[in-house]
C-alpha cells in the first residue's frame, strides 16, 4: 500500500515524523522546495511538548509517481486547486482522499476528485511551524486525536485502514457522524484560532481576557445556532459535549468560561495557524472557518455579528488595512442580550 500526505506544514511534519517512528510507510508531499529538502537532509523535527528527529522520505508534487493507495490531505483550501489538480492523476480507480482541513471541506475536494474517493477526518490538537524540517508541537501529547470518517456514515474497510495510519501518530476513532464532529471542529476553530489571529496572540492570551473570552463565547453560541437551523448535531471533542456553550443570557454566558479553560487549557500556547499566515505575509483560510459559520448563518438567517467581526479584521489584516495585535478588541462590540 502505497501512503501519502500533501501539504506537510506544521501539523503534517509532526504526523509524518510520527507515522514513520512507528514503523508506518508514508511520503510527504510539499510544494515548498526547502522544507522537502530539509525533511530529506536532516529528517522531521519536532520540539516543544516532545522532542523527536526521525528520517523520512519527502518531495515535491512535482516529483509524485505513479497511484496513492491513501492521501491525508492537508494543504491549506486557499491552495486547493492547483494541489488537487496535481494529485489528480496519482488517484487510482480505488484511491482514497482523508481531507484533513480545517473548516467543512469534503464537498470541495469531492468535486475535483470525486465523492467515492473522498473520506474526511478532523484533527484535534495544534502545533506552529518553527523553521523547514522542525514544527512546534503546542498541544498536550495527549491531546492528539483524530475523528474519521465516510460521508455516508458507513463503517468502511477503507475508513478503518487510514485510521489504523493515523494511530501511529496519535489516535483515532471512527465516527459515524461526519458532519456533527465537522461542526464541532469549525466551533472550535472559529473561536479560539479565529480570536489568536484577529488579536495576533496564542489561545492563553485571549482566555486570560474577559472581553476576549466573551467574544469567543458569542462566536461558539453564533456557530451553535446556525448548526442547530442547519439540523446538524454537534458530536462531542475529546469527551467534551461543546452543545452546553449555548446560552441566553450574560450570566449563562460568563458560567461558560471555565468550560472553555477546561477544553481549550491544555491548547494555551497555540497560535492559530491563520496568525502564522498573516505573520508570512499570506492569504489565511477564515473564509472556510469563520465564513462557513457566516455563510450558512445568512442562508438560515442567523445573525452573526462576532464571526463577521473576526473576518472583517483578519481581510484587513490580510490586505495590510489594519494590524492584527490585542489593540483590536476593541473592535469589537458584544451583543446586547439580557443580564439574566
Amino acid at each position: 500500500m502505497r501512503v501519502a500526505l500533501m501539504g506537510v506544514g506544521s501539523l503534517g511534519t509532526i504526523i509524518g515524523a510520527l507515522t514513520a517512528k512507528n514503523g508506518g510507510e508514508i511520503i510527504l508531499i510539499d510544494a515548498n522546495r526547502e522544507h522537502v529538502d530539509a525533511l530529506n537532509k536532516n529528517g522531521a523535527t519536532v520540539t516543544g511538548k516532545m522532542e523527536l528527529n526521525v528520517p523520512v522520505k519527502a518531495i515535491t508534487p512535482d516529483q509524485m509517481e505513479g497511484f496513492y493507495d491513501i492521501v491525508f490531505y492537508l494543504v491549506k483550501q486557499t491552495n486547493n486547486e492547483a494541489a488537487l489538480r496535481q494529485l489528480l492523476p496519482h488517484l487510482g480507480k480505488n484511491s482514497v482522499v482523508c481531507t484533513m482541513q480545517n473548516g467543512v471541506p469534503e464537498d470541495a475536494v469531492a468535486a475535483v476528485v470525486g465523492k467515492e474517493r473522498t473520506i474526511g477526518c478532523t484533527v484535534s490538537w495544534g502545533a506552529t511551524w518553527l523553521s523547514p524540517g522542525v514544527s512546534i508541537l503546542t498541544s498536550e501529547p495527549s491531546k492528539m486525536t483524530y475523528d474519521i470518517g465516510e460521508l455516508d456514515g458507513k463503517i468502511t474497510h477503507r475508513v478503518k485502514k487510514a485510521a489504523d495510519i493515523l494511530n501511529l501518530s496519535g489516535k483515532a476513532e471512527v465516527v459515524t457522524n461526519l458532519p456533527g464532529v465537522r461542526w464541532t471542529k469549525l466551533l472550535v476553530n472559529a473561536t479560539f484560532s479565529g480570536m489568536s489571529a484577529a488579536l495576533g496572540c496564542t489561545y492563553g492570551d485571549v482566555m486570560d481576557n474577559d472581553k476576549a473570552l466573551a467574544c469567543v463565547a458569542h462566536i461558539a453560541n453564533e456557530t451553535l445556532q446556525v448548526a442547530s437551523a442547519l439540523g446538524i448535531n454537534l458530536e462531542p471533542m475529546q469527551g467534551h459535549d461543546l452543545r452546553v456553550l449555548s446560552f441566553k443570557t450574560s450570566k449563562e454566558m460568563v458560567s461558560k468560561f471555565p468550560i472553555f479553560k477546561l477544553v481549550w487549557g491544555p491548547h494555551r500556547l497555540l497560535r492559530a495557524s491563520m496568525l502564522q499566515d498573516l505573520e508570512k505575509g499570506r492569504k489565511t483560510e477564515i473564509d472556510a472557518i469563520n465564513g462557513v459559520v457566516c455563510a450558512y448563518g445568512r442562508k438560515v438567517k442567523v445573525p452573526t455579528p462576532i464571526n463577521n467581526k473576526v473576518i472583517e479584521i483578519v481581510k484587513g489584516a490580510e490586505q495590510g488595512e489594519n494590524g492584527y495585535d490585542f489593540s483590536n478588541l476593541d473592535l469589537f462590540v458584544l451583543p446586547e442580550i439580557p443580564e439574566e
